[in-house]
């Protein structure tokens, strides 16, 4: 349970515990610093008190006045060797340890207050007694006469408040420096404190690790894919459906962007080398839009949308809006045809009315029964079927190659359909404004498949053959609802990714001619068109041949 007067915010949690902790540290660090202090200035003491006790027991006189009792020349020399060394007192005693001078003459003559045994038995002593002046740092020695033998002892003492008053000095310069280590302890507490404010925005700690825990659930748990970048564009992090759509390595925090992505547009965009909002982008069949705020760390915040299902489905609403303006139009034509029907059997010409029938009926057949005998993939033929009927409705005549052929032994249908659906798209939408031809080619080459689309549009500068695969580039207006170029950069990626290549030239009819090459897209055992047409360069390719008119 959390103490009432606890403060909740991180700063004032900062500020009150680093204050208690420094003003600790340094109590703690001024007693411990004070204890040998105090002994050491005691042992001084009494070394100080021991070496004036073997002064004065070398005095001679000193001795000889013991060995006779001489009272007054004992007290008048020990008086002046005290008050020339400042001690507390210099007591010299006979044999019996009664003493012969003291600082108070009423003493002289009586026995001394503490034991003079181990002195008057030839050995030193020093050591912190109490007496009759009080506790004092005492230090006694034998006194001996010339010949060497004890006649009594020496005692000299320093006064406890002299040693008081030397640690009282100490004590005050320990002070102001446990003081100056105070006030900077505090102060770097309290900039620390006032910085880690600004940083945390004055959050209570409950609250941090909330919304911590939140994050977390959001991060992982929203359908948009978010990577955070630090000020040197390495991934700080990236939640499960930025891992999904990007394909980063599981361990990709800390590593730079340039490192997990190839080379290309995401990268850049990305890394910021490309700047915009709703950016489009492509990673391997996937169309995604990237969004980049920087934060006022320097690093940036990358929101990623996957738009491959909307996309296709905005395709096949403008597939879908064109072939409604188409039958508009055709309404017109149906009913000229029916006025002439019409009128054929108003004038009694019935074969003539039947003949017409068989012919407006059957035309769309035969385009579709030419197109599944020589491709005999049905999902390739279904697109080539619907494409060539929406192609005619926008008065484009596609058209599939004589010579082209392509067996029931696709290995993945669905990159095909892909590729060429896209291709196609782009070749009539780039003659739909006239009409024109678009001419599509087959072609097996053992397990290696051969695709030819090429145009009658105005075709694509050289300077230009290499950007019109780049996401984002378009020579189109985009319209409201979706960005455009990313068909063709779709197209690369799966090309690329399948280890084959595409090539963008000058065709035949005068405009575009895009041909890809997908090795392993067949089976082994497929079996390729009787005869093979002659390769085209750059890639194998069948040759320029008559039309067989899809619509």
């Amino acid at each position: 349970m959390k103490h009432p007067h606890w403060p909740r915010r991180v700063f004032a949690q900062l500020l009150l515990s680093q204050t208690v902790v420094t003003v600790g540290v340094t109590v703690v660090t001024a007693g411990l610093f004070l204890a040998p202090v105090s002994s050491e200035l005691d042992h001084d003491a009494m070394q100080r008190a021991l070496s004036i006790a073997q002064a004065t027991a070398s005095d001679e006189v000193i001795a000889r006045a013991a060995d006779a009792r001489d009272t007054a020349t004992a007290q008048r020399n020990a008086e002046q060797i005290r008050t020339a060394t400042g001690a507390s007192f210099v007591v010299v005693t006979d044999l019996d340890g009664i003493r012969l001078s003291h600082t108070d003459p009423g003493r002289i003559g009586q026995r001394v207050s503490t034991d003079p045994e181990p002195a008057l038995s030839g050995r030193s002593v020093t050591a912190i007694q109490e007496g009759t002046l009080g506790r004092t740092a005492r230090g006694k020695v034998p006194l001996r006469v010339a010949g060497g033998r004890i006649v009594g002892e020496v005692s000299v003492g320093i006064s406890d408040d002299s040693i008081r008053r030397r640690l009282l000095k100490m004590l005050t310069g320990i002070l102001l420096c446990a003081g100056a280590g105070l006030t900077a302890g505090t102060v770097a507490t309290l900039v620390l404190a006032r910085r880690l404010k600004r940083r945390t925005h004055n959050i209570a700690l409950a609250d941090i690790s909330a919304l911590l825990v939140e994050r977390e659930a959001m991060l992982h748990g929203i359908r948009e894919g978010m990577v955070a970048l630090d000020e040197r564009g390495r991934i700080r992090l990236a939640n499960d459906e930025a891992v999904r759509l990007l394909g980063l390595p599981e361990e990709c925090a800390g590593r730079p962007i340039d490192e997990v992505l190839p080379p290309g547009r995401l990268a850049d965009v990305l890394a910021g080398r490309i700047t915009g909002t709703d950016l489009p982008a492509v990673r391997d069949d996937r169309v995604l839009v990237v969004n980049r705020m920087a934060t006022a760390e320097g690093g940036a915040v990358v929101t990623l949308r996957d738009r491959t299902e909307l996309e296709s489905l905005v395709r096949e609403l403008d597939t879908t809006r064109s072939l409604t303006e188409a039958l508009r139009a055709q309404d017109h034509e149906h009913a000229n045809r029916l006025h002439t029907l019409l009128g054929l059997l108003e004038l009694g010409r019935h074969e003539q009315a039947v003949a017409f029938i068989s012919e407006q009926s059957g035309s769309h057949a035969a385009v579709a029964a030419r197109i599944a005998e020589q491709v005999q993939d049905p999902h390739v033929a279904a697109l080539l079927a619907g494409k060539a009927a929406v192609a005619g409705e926008r008065g484009v005549r596609l058209a599939v190659a004589p010579a082209a052929h392509l067996p029931d032994a696709v290995v993945d249908a669905r990159t095909l359909v892909t590729v060429l659906g896209n291709l196609i798209d782009n070749a009539v939408d780039a003659v739909a404004p006239g009409g024109g031809q678009v001419a599509v080619t087959l072609a097996a080459a053992g397990s290696t498949l051969l695709v030819e689309v090429a145009d009658s549009g105005p075709g694509v500068p050289a300077g230009l053959r290499a950007q019109v695969f780049e996401e984002g580039w378009t020579s189109k207006e985009a319209p409201a609802h979706r960005p455009r170029g990313l068909g063709l950069a779709m197209v690369r990626r799966l090309v690329e990714r399948t280890g084959g290549r595409i090539v963008l030239d000058t065709g035949p009819l005068g405009g575009a001619r895009f041909t890809v090459e997908l090795p392993e897209a067949l089976h082994g055992d497929a079996q390729a068109a009787p005869e093979p047409p002659a390769p085209a360069p750059p890639i194998a390719a069948p040759p320029a041949a008559p039309l067989v008119e899809a619509s």
